[in-house]
């Protein structure tokens, strides 16, 4: 049996590698470079579009237990991107090129999967296993074909792009590397502010003239991923309280603490270029350029590339989706990645590598349990399959998503650290029972997927 995987992302290919080493053969589809989306600069696998980071890595947080249960299992995506890290404090940043090449190769050395290079218009539920991971940016066409298919109106939010400048361009003697409180190693440029200067950055930023959204545009942002110009709109400190927030971001030259800080995160493995963290912005390129030049440091940036806007599309999973990332009127039809309601590179990945194990399960001929509530990947596919439909917003995963402490266990611990260590045992420890239970999926090929 071939299963239909569609979308050249994050989780499409995650879905495909994900299958094929379970013995299955994959036709991956991908429209780029045929049609082009408003985002992606290349027609490779793995683009990142927006930040270069898969998030935290410290210890016993929610995005290290996320990526903990996707090592276990072995997600191909997440090996690409353990080789091709580049330095971030206690983050996992990749440089975007190699991670992109390293996809590339997997999936070409793969007998397995067949790449169409076309864009699908249509989906027809009677037409063996299709695995839609078309991302934010779907095309019109396919997201009319699933509204069809689902009887349910599509949402959509505004996603937004961090500029990247020459680390050349960056004048080291105004800036100092660290990482916040110290955690991990000092791999952070930080551009620190005094009041006055801040005053001056904000006040230029708030009165700055944005793109023209047009007509038919309805800006309905995410809400973890505000624009900068809009976060400043609600009121002069919020910025120094989200992005630009100086705390545990000590000047070492000076031994005091800045009004603001704005950091700078490496890009690549050369070191040679850097994208502003939580900058991602709605502005015209020229008011780009006029007010981040006002940044200590970066008065006399080059930019790489600027902040930019672009739609994201996603189904209302709750009221489609099964724990198994099916449609419930249609089981053959699995969906992965953004387009799924999650939020966030990892778990993107993280969605793709579930609907594959699903999808593959389902071509066997077998019924493969949802990944347990308790672990990172079951919360997260908990609150996307169980949330407030009438209000459904993409999500990360974080604490709040998984199962809390018991009451007793909550009374007796008051220290949220060893709570959450707590929790991201407990979590592991459910995962691996899960993960025993598919002896019989994993003996396709027992030489790939991790025992």
């Amino acid at each position: 049996m071939t299963i239909r995987v569609i979308g050249g992302g994050l989780a499409g290919p995650e879905a495909a590698l994900t299958i094929a080493r379970l013995g299955f053969e994959v036709d991956l589809y991908e429209m780029r470079p045929v049609r082009t989306t408003p985002a992606h600069q290349t027609a490779d696998f793995g683009e990142l579009v927006c930040s270069n980071s898969l998030k935290s890595e410290s210890e016993n947080t929610a995005p290290w237990l996320l990526k903990q249960e996707m090592r276990r299992a072995g997600s191909p995506l997440l090996q690409c991107a353990d080789q091709s890290a580049v330095p971030a404090g206690h983050a996992l940043a990749v440089d975007r090129i190699e991670f992109s090449r390293l996809i590339n190769t997997a999936i070409e050395s793969e007998p397995r999967i067949r790449v169409a290079r076309e864009e699908v218009t249509s989906l027809d539920p009677d037409d063996g296993i299709t695995v839609v991971a078309s991302g934010p940016l779907t095309s019109s066409a396919l997201s009319t074909e699933i509204a069809r298919l689902t009887g349910s109106q599509h949402l959509a939010f505004y996603d937004s792009i961090s500029p990247i400048v020459e680390a050349d361009s960056i004048d080291m003697q105004r800036v100092y590397f660290a990482a916040r409180w110290d955690k991990g190693t000092a791999d952070y440029i930080n551009c620190p502010m005094s009041k006055e200067e801040y005053d001056r950055f904000y006040d230029a930023l708030v009165s700055a003239e944005q793109v023209q959204e047009k007509e038919w545009e309805k800006l309905d942002y995410f809400e973890g991923c505000l624009p900068i110009e809009e976060l400043a709109r609600r009121g002069r400190d919020t910025p120094r309280f989200g992005p630009m927030k100086p705390v545990g971001l000590r000047d070492p030259r000076t031994g005091k603490t800045p009004w603001a800080v704005v950091q700078l995160r490496c890009e690549n493995l050369r070191a040679d270029s850097y994208n502003l963290v939580g900058f991602q912005n709605h502005l015209k390129y020229g008011e780009q350029a006029r007010i981040l030049r006002l940044i200590p440091g970066l008065e006399n940036a080059k930019f790489l590339r600027y902040g930019q806007i672009h739609r994201n599309t996603y189904i209302n999973a709750p009221r489609v989706l099964t724990e198994t990332l099916n449609l419930r009127d249609h089981p053959g039809i699995f969906f992965a990645g953004q387009i799924s309601g999650v939020e966030g590179y990892t778990e993107s990945i993280a969605t793709g590598m579930l609907a594959g194990l699903y999808a593959a399960a389902r071509a066997a001929g077998n019924e493969l349990a949802p990944v347990p509530r308790e672990t990172a990947l079951g919360s997260l596919v908990h609150y996307i399959t169980h949330a407030e439909g009438k209000r459904f917003d993409p999500a990360n995963i974080t604490f709040d998503l998984l199962v809390p402490l018991d009451e007793e266990t909550r009374r007796r611990i008051r220290d949220k650290k060893e709570r959450h260590r707590l929790q991201c045992a407990s979590a592991l420890i459910a995962f691996d029972q899960w993960w025993t239970t598919l002896d019989w999926l994993r003996a396709n090929s027992p030489q790939r997927i991790p025992a």
